[in-house]
């Protein structure tokens, strides 16, 4: 698979993994900085499926 593939993929899955746990497991008052807000916890898990996927 080229790096730029698995790299996509890599931070659509961590994107999707951040989500879901905004959905399932965030904060419900509000006060935690990445859960409490589903756009901040989609990008914090596609830049954490990003450096996963690359291996940096």
């Amino acid at each position: 698979m080229p790096p730029l593939y698995k790299s996509i993929l890599g931070a659509a899955a961590g994107a999707l993994v951040g989500f879901l746990v905004y959905r399932f497991i965030g904060c419900k008052t509000g006060t935690c900085p990445i859960t409490s807000n589903p756009w901040i916890s989609a990008i914090f898990g596609g830049i954490m499926g990003l450096l996963l996927a690359t291996g940096k």
